[in-house]
């Protein structure tokens, strides 16, 4: 089967993010990031939903806290109850998706794979700038021009967004129809010691109310 990178933080979105490059026939192989986050839960659930759904998993390290600026990176407090939309959020981690994107890039460079897969969102989501389709494309042409595979036409990279016009009820529907097992993921930006969702995040009230809509049981053990 053809090889293709899918970035992966055992949550939501890349667990279907996963599924869905392997039902388009692709042999996925997942990437984590441990950038300095405030939590090693999601990396657990990475471990865990990768290892369920049969799919090699990369962890890779590197120290985002170095630049800082967002409450996952830095002594900031995550914020709670707050609008969701409107400004840009403290939770949004400056360049983030654009230098995973790049380790996702440089991994599938030497795995000979040409598809990358990112479960960014456009629609449910908490306003950042790399979850947009501007984005997605113009790292589409990047890596394009950024590679020597690409250079010496031995490669032509596509970027995968196949969550990007989805709402969360229909991410999670079709999760559940793939057979993602959602009680493995992780979503909050500011669980207990215990790993409980704080239920008051962005991140855990979008997926409360994507699990809510779509008529899924919600199997997140809250605070």
């Amino acid at each position: 089967m053809t090889p293709a990178v899918v970035l992966f933080s055992g949550g939501v979105d890349s667990s279907t993010c996963l599924a869905i490059a392997r039902q388009e026939g692709f042999a996925p192989h997942a990437l984590a990031v441990r950038y300095g986050q405030r939590h090693a839960h999601e990396l657990g659930a990475a471990e865990r939903v990768a290892a369920a759904m049969g799919v090699p998993l990369k962890v890779i390290g590197l120290d985002l806290r170095a630049i800082g600026g967002s409450a996952l990176t830095a002594e900031l407090p995550v914020p709670k109850d707050a609008p969701i939309g409107g400004s840009i959020p403290v939770t949004y981690v400056p360049a983030r998706n654009t230098v995973l994107l790049g380790l996702a890039l440089g991994y599938a460079e030497t795995l000979g794979a040409q598809d990358l897969y990112i479960g960014v969102n456009a629609i449910d989501y908490s306003g950042y700038p790399d979850c947009r389709p501007a984005f997605v494309q113009a790292f589409e042409a990047l890596a394009n021009v950024a590679t020597a595979a690409a250079i010496e036409g031995r490669a032509r990279y596509r970027v995968h967004a196949p969550l990007l016009t989805l709402s969360k009820a229909e991410i999670i529907r079709r999760g559940a129809q793939l057979g993602v097992p959602y009680a493995l993921t992780h979503s909050c930006y500011d669980p207990d010691s215990f790993g409980r969702a704080c239920g008051r995040c962005d991140s855990c009230r979008l997926r409360r109310q994507g699990f809510a809509e779509a008529g899924v049981p919600d199997p997140t053990p809250y605070a």
